[in-house]
């Protein structure tokens, strides 16, 4: 078994944060990117489909289904925090990082097919997500108020694309 280590882990939802965008992204091993309209004019041009906002029962679900999942594998979660374009998770896990991310976010997608009202789209989620690893307690309790109350105070979570995504329309 691998040693346990704490993880913020973020993820967006598909087409909500694309690259060039102007809020910026951090790249691995590029550090934080600027803003690059053309490039983020292209990547929406490219896309396979509309982008996905999460509705109020969308984010229990991924919630819910985080939570399943780490107590599933024996994880302790921390603090998660869906909102409509992206989601938060802290998780402590004997997991690589990489696969923490990605159980997490296929069992969310799972979560999410199998609601009452199903997120019936062909992509959920953007490619990969961001990992950092949190080495002290300070870390830990930033990362933990930044998910629990800062996003509460930004205006990120309110729909950017003004609509409400194709597959929550009334049927």
């Amino acid at each position: 078994m691998n040693d346990t280590k704490c993880y913020f882990i973020t993820w967006t939802t598909y087409g909500t944060w694309l690259p060039g965008d102007a809020r910026g992204l951090r790249k691995r091993r590029g550090g934080y990117q600027i803003s690059r309209p053309q490039l983020e004019e292209w990547c929406r041009k490219q896309m396979r489909g509309e982008a996905v906002l999460l509705a109020l029962h969308d984010r229990e679900a991924v919630e819910n289904s985080c939570r399943d999942h780490c107590q599933h594998r024996g994880w302790t979660l921390i603090a998660v925090a869906a909102r409509s374009n992206h989601v938060h998770a802290i998780v402590i896990s004997d997991a690589a990082p990489a696969i923490t991310r990605d159980q997490l976010k296929a069992n969310c997608t799972l979560g999410l097919r199998r609601q009452v009202q199903p997120l019936a789209v062909a992509r959920t989620w953007t490619r990969l997500g961001d990992v950092e690893i949190l080495d002290t307690d300070e870390d830990i309790e930033t990362c933990l108020i930044y998910v629990t109350e800062s996003q509460d105070r930004k205006a990120h979570d309110e729909p950017r694309f003004g609509k409400t995504p194709p597959s929550h329309e009334s049927k």
